[in-house]
């Protein structure tokens, strides 16, 4: 517009020069003055024209540049939606620097636990402070060593009102060898942490949500053989499924008399029973045996995640085991064991695990322990109120079933909070009602409080 304003400017100035003024002002415009405005009127068109093309070439610049910046924040979008999508569906291990030295690969990670809680019949107490460290190793890019360790500080035990001292507990909770293949395929091999549902691995300690275990995991799955594994996963599509995969041969559960009777004194419950989940862990005190008995277990598991958009994802998995548990190899322990997550936005999560484990013996024929427990969890924040501590507080509840197959079935009803201090400090506190009948009876009722430090 300025441009156009400028050109008619001069055009109107040249006709009123030309015809508007009296003839005696013509007459005295000679032609020399007539050719220096005629000159300056190109030189006006000409740089006009030069401005016109400069700002032609500006506007085009400046569309090419909006194009490119709308291209970048397109790749910038996209690649954080594939970062946070990759962040729910797999860990992430830091790459070694190839320059640094072996401290630089090595690290300690765990939890620390401190609890107060009552049961029904029982003193309220400090009941036990726990300190579990992870010991992990990179030694290059494939191959890595991870170690835990639990030590647990409480009463001694003995009669309620005699004492009888404290006690620290010390025991290696896994100490596994990986090797990383490939891309798709983990070798492993040690004392490993079994792939029979999924609390094992991901929910232990720390990481659970309420203080103490499920009673099926704590009971009548073992936690950990001594064996060798093939793991990995493969992904289905481009939308972030994924099928993942464990197979492994182990040890086993053992006996701990040697027998295949249902107890350790045969047709007395009291004297505890006699599979031992996890006490099949290689050379006798005497160094005469290295197994057992004489095959060990074979097991696995197979699950399938799927991320249907932004934190709202569901896993699916089912795992088994199957081997010789008595001395003489005459009878099986089995396990088939059903597991199911589901986070639904950044505030719900449910999760549970169904679990049917069965075994002969000489002289009870095939126990049949089975349970089952689900868990959800709810973060506050999702509510949106503005009101000061309560978006730090996740509500928690879980329900317990079990039958031990040797004549004792509970039902547990859980309640309870986390109250996050900070992503790593945690304070906990549950209410739980128990429903316990048969000979190893639980008390009814009781509630835990503990503070959780992961680091």
């Amino acid at each position: 517009m300025k441009n156009q304003s400028a050109i008619w400017g001069i055009a109107a100035t040249a006709w009123f020069l030309t015809f508007a003024c009296p003839t005696p002002v013509v007459a005295t415009v000679s032609d020399e003055d007539f050719n220096a405005l005629k000159k300056l009127v190109t030189e006006y068109g000409q740089k006009i024209d030069q401005l016109e093309r400069t700002n032609a070439l500006d506007e085009q610049q400046i569309q090419q540049l909006q194009q490119q910046l709308g291209h970048t924040e397109t790749v910038a979008t996209n690649a954080a939606q594939k970062v946070e999508t990759l962040s729910q569906i797999q860990p992430t291990y830091p790459l070694p620097n190839p320059t640094a030295g072996a401290t630089h690969n090595f690290m300690v990670v765990g939890d620390a636990e401190v609890q107060f809680g009552k049961t029904a019949g029982q003193h309220s107490a400090f009941a036990l402070a726990d300190f579990a460290p992870i010991f992990l190793f990179r030694a290059n890019d494939n191959v890595l060593f991870e170690a835990g360790f639990d030590t647990t500080l409480q009463n001694a035990g003995g009669p309620p009102g005699t004492g009888g001292g404290a006690n620290t507990s010390f025991s290696m909770s896994f100490g596994q060898l990986d090797y990383l293949l490939n891309d798709y395929v983990t070798v492993i091999a040690g004392d490993m942490l079994l792939p029979l549902g999924t609390y094992n691995e991901r929910g232990a300690g720390w990481l659970n949500k309420i203080p103490d275990a499920p009673l099926l995991d704590d009971q009548i799955i073992p936690g950990s053989g001594i064996g060798a594994q093939l793991r990995g996963s493969l992904p289905v599509g481009g939308d972030g499924q994924m099928l993942t995969y464990s197979v492994y041969g182990a040890n086993g559960p053992g006996s701990v008399t040697g027998s295949g009777s249902a107890f350790q004194t045969p047709g007395d419950p009291t004297s505890g029973q006699n599979l031992d989940l996890g006490g099949n862990v290689g050379i006798l005190g005497d160094g005469t045996q290295q197994n057992l008995h004489g095959n060990p277990s074979g097991g696995g598991r197979i699950g399938w995640f799927y991320p249907w958009k932004l934190h709202h994802d569901i896993e699916l998995g089912v795992s088994g085991q199957s081997g010789e548990w008595d001395d003489a190899g005459n009878h099986l322990w089995s396990a088939l064991v059903f597991d199911a997550a589901v986070h639904l936005g950044q505030f719900i999560e449910i999760k549970g695990e169904y679990a049917n484990t069965w075994y002969g013996t000489d002289d009870a024929g095939t126990i049949h322990p089975h349970g089952v427990w689900v868990q959800a969890g709810y973060k506050l924040a999702g509510l949106n109120l503005n009101v000061p501590l309560v978006n730090d507080v996740e509500l928690v509840g879980r329900y317990d079933r079990l039958n031990d197959g040797l004549g004792t079935k509970t039902d547990r009803y859980t309640a309870g909070f986390v109250y996050y201090i900070n992503n790593t400090l945690w304070f906990e506190g549950d209410y739980e009602y128990m429903s316990s009948r048969g000979p190893a009876a639980l008390p009814p009722n009781g509630f835990i409080l503990q503070l959780s430090y992961g680091f």
